[in-house]
């Protein structure tokens, strides 16, 4: 890697990590922690790369990039920043940044992209304003730092502006509807209406074109569209089939596998690739953990809004909050903690408090893709396609192969040894591996293993 690299972060480790990193590969680096120096550096004409943060106690490192663009066309700007939502890695796009990583990042991840910007010589339009952007509905919050996330962001991003449909598959309770009205109040069809179609709208012989009426151009979402009947998808395609230039956009959400619809002969195959322009797909909540913490103060903050008592976890709690399955993902979860923050009686919330409310839930199954008889390497086939999707064309971080088999065994092992009611030797027989193999498995996956009933 050759170039000058400018690196603006007040956290003074951030800027030392970087400048060593980016000077072991090869780099030449000015680091500082104010963007006034990183503006007059610009301007006198250093640099072949910038890196800079978002948040600065001299201004806003998103409000620096049209400037960058009119002083230095060209120049790349990659943008990290600790700031979780979706509205920043989709202002960092509109602002035209090389590229966006979420605080904290991943060194080898952030040194690929800077080799990347270095080595692409961009042709960028004229300098392009930073719009102030308005906060969307927190209905279900869009806000993560996991990779799913982050991903996902991404990837809205880069299809915000085009004119591609997008289908937006995942879970119910996920958020699904919630990305496609980001898609649309962030994309230069945001003063347009937004118009979310039933089966009723496209009935009769005028219910098609007054939905385009409605719509005037700007955006329509067919919610749940595998729910439709087949006289209604039928409507939808000739409707599609007759758009004229200046159509709405048009999006779909889906919670059913509609590959598996299609071959059930439930669904049209002509309306699937007619929808299926981009696909977008919602992680699960039990895909992103690490985003239960987040979420969980954000609905704790948002009661206490809405004029509902302060409310805070015991450590405990807690954790039987982050290690809860959630099957129906966010919008439960945000239930379930109102729900405590409602019949708490203290300002701590105990874990027996919510040990009782979540023994009170239903027992549901999260729906995932393929029918029953689908085999398993199928299954994981689909996942990891997803998943790779979700990256938007960039590679994932790397070190996926562990990642991907540590997900496979631990649900393997817990399950083998819930079925031979804790006992390892069983268990290990059971595998078919050594007894100090599994041993050191349970010790590296952090497996709690107890007594029980046996299974089988």
């Amino acid at each position: 890697m050759d170039g000058t690299v400018l690196v603006a972060d007040d956290d003074r480790t951030i800027r030392t990590v970087l400048t060593q990193a980016l000077t072991r590969a090869g780099c030449r680096v000015h680091a500082t922690s104010s963007l006034m120096t990183l503006m007059r550096w610009v301007e006198e004409g250093k640099g072949d790369l910038v890196i800079s943060d978002v948040i600065m106690p001299d201004g806003n490192g998103l409000e620096m990039l049209p400037k960058i663009s009119l002083e230095r066309p060209g120049l790349p700007v990659i943008v990290i920043s600790a700031q979780n939502t979706i509205m920043t890695a989709i202002q960092a796009a509109e602002a035209e940044a090389f590229d966006y990583l979420p605080k904290p990042f991943d060194l080898p991840d952030l040194m690929k992209r800077a080799a990347r910007a270095l080595e692409t010589k961009r042709r960028l339009p004229g300098p392009k304003p930073v719009e102030p952007i308005t906060e969307m509905s927190d209905d279900l919050p869009l806000v993560g730092r996991t990779p799913q996330m982050q991903a996902l962001y991404r990837l809205v991003a880069r299809v915000m502006n085009t004119d591609l449909p997008v289908l937006v598959t995942g879970e119910s309770g996920t958020g699904k509807s919630l990305i496609a009205r980001a898609i649309h109040d962030f994309s230069d069809r945001r003063g347009l209406p937004f118009v979310t179609a039933s089966a009723s709208d496209l009935m009769g012989m005028d219910g098609p074109s007054e939905l385009l009426s409605r719509a005037r151009g700007g955006s329509i979402l067919f919610d749940e569209v595998s729910d439709l009947s087949p006289e209604a998808q039928a409507r939808i395609v000739r409707m599609l089939d007759a758009l004229s230039d200046n159509a709405p956009r048009i999006m779909a959400t889906s919670q059913t596998d509609l590959t598996s619809r299609m071959e059930e002969g439930a669904f049209r195959q002509d309306l699937f690739y007619r929808l299926s322009g981009v696909t977008v797909n919602v992680p699960a909540l039990r895909e992103r953990v690490d985003d239960i913490p987040l979420l969980a103060e954000h609905f704790l903050a948002r009661a206490e809004r809405d004029g509902l008592s302060l409310r805070r976890f015991s450590p405990d709690a807690f954790e039987l909050i982050r290690a809860y399955s959630w099957p129906g993902n966010v919008r439960q979860l945000e239930n379930t903690i109102r729900r405590l923050v409602v019949t708490s009686s203290e300002t701590t919330i105990r874990r027996a408090e919510v040990e009782q409310i979540l023994g009170n839930q239903p027992e549901i199954e999260p729906l995932v893709g393929g029918g029953e008889g689908e085999k398993l390497s199928a299954s994981v086939y689909k996942h990891l396609r997803r998943y790779f999707d979700l990256h938007g064309g960039v590679l994932p971080p790397p070190g996926l192969y562990g990642r991907i088999l540590r997900e496979i065994e631990m649900p393997l092992i817990e399950i083998a040894l819930e079925a031979s009611g804790g006992n390892q030797a069983k268990c290990a027989d059971l595998l078919g591996i050594n007894r100090n193999t599994l041993r050191k498995k349970i010790t590296d996956l952090d497996i709690r293993v107890t007594r029980r009933r046996k299974l089988m």
